[in-house]
């Protein structure tokens, strides 16, 4: 029989005790409150992967690799990929998403530091999120917050090392709200109840047997300290348009292809923040695919002439973004 569960139930369940404060997590999660070219991937993929540049891998440093390969399996259902003695690589349908760097004498990031806000894992289909609700909550991993979007449904932990992750799946895009080149994403509570409910999941019992193939991540959100600067790098530089938040509120999103976000940037905790330590936990690199060889080639060229840091790699380049993050445009 079907448990009718509320907010609150689940998060105790989950080992959250507190439903304000997982609101105010969400606020942060996202800092809103109520206020080109058609790429040729898979059609099985969300949205989100097929605008001309999207999100494609995150890699972390990891003090205690198994510890983090552990939960991400375990909470995420992601696979192994590759594994060496000093990295592993998780993925889903055989696609790489995940990759922990061992670095065993890191320090924990420190407070103030730009880097990683929350790695962004999109479910293909809203009946995959509900699934995966009922896994999370059944396996008691803790919650930190959970927010309707308007364009998004989304939930909100923490990894063991304190790296932010979110879990989301997308309305259709048919749905989103655009006022020219800006689009309309609030934050109010989420109705757990209905997911479950219009997606016909059970939730006496855990359905969740692991990521679904089209798993991606939709995208990353950052810590800048910054938000001219990040927005000369990321708009200016790597061609994303901004299509919401202001300095008012701290935050800047900005996507390929109308999407509603591939990058978030915000200041809330890293104002004023200087260069990344290379010897701390969190955020190692991320990538950027791009479906058009001549994006990756202007975006080289672009973020050249403006002075930053460009060296190439197989298939692409990689950029150091004013805090030292190191961004790779590659082939999608």
């Amino acid at each position: 029989m079907s448990i009718n569960w509320t907010r609150r139930q689940l998060l105790m369940l989950a080992g959250t005790a507190s439903l304000t404060g997982a609101m105010a997590g969400a606020l942060r999660a996202e800092g809103i409150e109520n206020q080109g070219k058609i790429s040729t991937a898979r059609p099985d993929l969300p949205f989100a992967l097929t605008r001309p540049v999207h999100v494609g891998e995150v890699a972390l440093r990891a003090k205690n690799m198994a510890s983090l390969k552990q939960y991400y399996i375990e909470m995420r259902g992601l696979s192994v990929i590759s594994e060496a003695a000093d990295r592993v690589t998780l993925g889903a349908g055989g696609a790489p998403l995940l990759t922990l760097v061992s670095q065993p004498d890191a320090e924990p990031e420190a407070g103030g530091q730009a880097g990683l806000y929350h790695t962004a894992f999109l479910m293909p289909e809203r009946a995959d999120l509900a699934r995966w609700l009922v896994h999370v909550a059944r396996s008691q991993f803790p919650l930190t917050g959970f927010a309707d979007h308007s364009v998004s449904e989304a939930v909100y932990l923490s990894d063991p090392e304190g790296n932010g992750v979110e879990v989301y799946s997308d309305r259709p895009q048919e749905r989103w709200l655009w006022a020219g080149d800006r689009v309309a994403m609030g934050t109010k509570e989420l109705d757990i109840q209905d997911i479950f409910t219009r997606t016909g999941t059970p939730t006496d019992r855990d359905s969740y047997t692991g990521a679904p193939d089209a798993l991606r991540i939709g995208h990353i959100h950052l810590k800048v300290g910054d938000l001219a600067r990040a927005r000369a790098f990321y708009a200016e530089g790597l061609g994303l348009d901004v299509v919401a938040g202001d300095d008012q509120r701290g935050a800047t999103f900005l996507s390929s292809g109308r999407y509603h976000h591939h990058i978030g940037a915000n200041i809330w905790e890293s104002q004023d923040a200087g260069p990344r330590q290379e010897r701390m936990t969190g955020l190692d690199w991320f990538s950027l695919k791009a479906t058009d060889a001549e994006i990756i080639a202007a975006r080289q060229a672009e973020l050249e002439a403006k002075g930053f840091s460009v060296e190439a790699m197989d298939g692409g380049f990689e950029a150091l973004d004013p805090w030292g993050n190191r961004v790779r445009v590659i082939a999608a």
